[in-house]
């Protein structure tokens, strides 16, 4: 058993406590004020400080004179005994200064993920985070819980798999892992919302579409895509059906079913193009009919289906350029596009939107923006002009590039 500091008596705890609190704040102390102390405690400090008389109830004490007559009792200087009586003095503004830098640096880190600079629009999720705090207590709990959030939103849009299987897939075997109810899942539902431009959904019912949207146990057989153009190498159904849809100047509707289990299939090389809005497409097959260049169609957000055929089409070698929308939902479109399937902008730059919004002189507005991943430039124009240009004013354009990609046919 440690023996009790001689200056350790219960009639000055209140003075040990004081000093002890003051010290610990890690800023300048030049008194302390202590109290309130009985009878005995003020007998006990007249004592310690040599004083002719009591001191106050509540008495301010200038710390030099305090640790002058501490050294004079015991040897020792002030901190050393209110440490040795109340345990280890520590440096609360530091200590807060170094919390604040963790968490300064993780919103930092989380800012900057590849996952959130390749679909800006994530960065409104991270100003909602960073607004409520820390998601699990400490700056190291909650970086890997948004580690886990990360990896799920770099896997979306799934394969279709069931949530459980997507969990297991990604983190590590559990398959409860984004369970409704768990912080994983609130999170990634969260970003998800951010992303599809929705409320965050209030009811199983909402998050269960809201999965779905992001591919989670996608149905095999609504989940469609369309192309035309497609001249795919194999003797597989997709492949077969692709070509005559082609050669008959058609387009082709190809279910999520039928894309993960094609046959034999070889996508084409060269340029594929992709746009956001199916007139687009009816345009290209009207004038170029059977002679129309690949051409591949997300129609607004892409399902699971379009997002596998793409990366599909990118495996076999093929170079993806993607158009759409001169709007905000446009501009997230395209980055979720171009960070998926690692598809190439296809006339959407600033100059391109400037050089068309004349076009729409009293267009509508573009509606909530957010920044272009490959154009840093882009939504500043569309902030200054306020004017929406959908790919249908510009298709004259569009076409123009298709035709010089027209496939020779005999």
């Amino acid at each position: 058993m440690t023996d009790r500091h001689p200056l350790d008596l219960p009639e000055l705890r209140p003075l040990w406590s004081a000093v002890h609190d003051r010290l610990s704040t890690g800023r300048p102390v030049s008194r302390v004020r202590s109290g309130p102390l009985d009878q005995a405690g003020r007998e006990a400090l007249a004592d310690l400080l040599g004083l002719d008389r009591l001191p106050a109830v509540e008495p301010t004490i200038p710390l030099a004179v305090l640790d002058g007559a501490v050294l004079d009792a015991c040897g020792r200087p002030l901190r050393d005994v209110a440490a040795a009586i109340l345990g280890p003095i520590h440096d609360r503004a530091a200590e807060r200064g170094h919390q604040t830098g963790r968490r300064d640096a993780l919103w930092g880190w989380l800012a900057g993920h590849e996952v959130v600079m390749a679909q800006p629009v994530l960065l409104e999720w991270v100003g909602h985070l960073r607004a409520n705090g820390l998601v699990d207590g400490s700056p190291d709990r909650t970086r890997g819980l948004l580690t886990a959030a990360l990896t799920v939103l770099a896997a979306l849009p799934a394969g279709g798999e069931p949530l459980p299987v997507l969990a297991a897939r990604l983190l590590d075997g559990d398959s409860h892992a984004l369970d409704d109810g768990t912080r994983l899942s609130s999170l990634v539902l969260r970003a998800l919302a951010v992303l599809y431009g929705t409320d965050v959904p209030d009811g199983a019912e909402g998050r269960r579409a809201l999965w779905s949207r992001a591919g989670v146990a996608d149905d095999e057989l609504s989940a469609t895509v369309l192309a035309v153009g497609l001249r795919p190498g194999g003797e597989g159904p997709v492949a077969m059906i692709s070509r005559i849809c082609a050669g008959a100047g058609h387009p082709v509707s190809l279910t999520l079913a039928q894309l993960r289990s094609p046959g034999e299939f070889t996508g084409p090389a060269g340029v594929v193009h992709i746009t956001e809005n199916p007139s687009v497409l009816a345009l290209a097959l009207r004038r170029f009919g059977r002679h129309c260049p690949p051409l591949v169609c997300t129609s607004g957000w892409p399902n699971t289906a379009v997002i596998h055929l793409l990366r599909r089409l990118a495996e076999d070698g093929a170079s993806l350029q993607y158009h759409g929308d001169f709007d905000g939902e446009g501009i997230r479109i395209a980055a979720h596009v171009l960070a998926r399937t690692g598809a190439l902008p296809w006339r959407l730059t600033s100059d391109d939107y400037r050089a068309a919004a004349p076009r729409v002189p009293a267009g509508p507005d573009p509606g909530r923006l957010t920044p272009a991943p490959w154009d840093r430039t882009l939504t500043d124009s569309m902030a200054e002009l306020r004017t929406a240009v959908v790919e249908e004013v510009v298709a004259d354009i569009l076409l123009e590039d298709l035709a010089d990609h027209r496939p020779r046919i005999d």
